[in-house]
């Protein structure tokens, strides 16, 4: 990420992801993003977690890694994700829209994070600064830097993680896992 995003592009991505959640959610059809109105940055590839709140609950998370498209239309397409597509809910319902907080988060690109064995791998993880992927052959999970606030325990994290990617929650302890780091430029509503 090399330049912060500017207030008004922040500002920008909300009313994207905002506008978007509720036409999906109502069933209505989505107009086209204005490009000629969006930021050169906007416009570059970007990677993004779109996460939905309702009074400081979880509500619906979905993201993307890695860049692959404009960042504009990655925090459109997951801010209608993480309404409609998340797994662990049920789809958000229109009734719940006023309720409904939205914060996105912009990824830099993750890099692996190199380690021993488990004490140093502890040693070299910054809570609230790194976002951790976990994979263990076609098994990946993550967490975003902001999971650090309910779970600043480093082996607890750790341990949560593994979980989430349906391995033991020990399992970064008894076994060497690929782990991968990267920051966020978080905001919300």
């Amino acid at each position: 990420m090399d330049h912060k995003l500017t207030p008004e592009e922040k500002r920008t991505l909300l009313q994207i992801a905002r506008r978007s959640l509720e036409l999906a959610v109502r069933g209505e059809k989505l107009p086209p993003l204005d490009e000629t109105a969006l930021t050169p940055h906007l416009m570059e590839s970007g990677a993004s977690f779109v996460t939905l709140t309702v009074g400081g609950d979880l509500r619906g998370c979905i993201g993307a890694l890695e860049p692959y498209q404009p960042l504009a239309l990655d925090v459109r397409e997951h801010a209608i994700a993480a309404a409609l597509e998340d797994p662990r809910f049920p789809r958000v319902q229109p009734k719940e829209l006023p309720q409904i907080e939205i914060e996105v988060s912009r990824l830099t690109v993750p890099h692996r994070l190199e380690y021993k064995d488990a004490d140093e791998l502890l040693a070299k993880l910054n809570p609230k600064v790194d976002g951790v992927i976990l994979r263990d052959g076609w098994r990946r999970a993550t967490f975003l830097p902001q999971v650090w606030e309910k779970i600043p325990d480093k082996a607890e994290f750790l341990a949560e993680l593994c979980y989430k990617m349906g391995a033991a929650p020990n399992t970064w302890k008894q076994k060497h896992l690929e782990v991968l780091i990267y920051q966020v430029e978080e905001f919300h509503e």
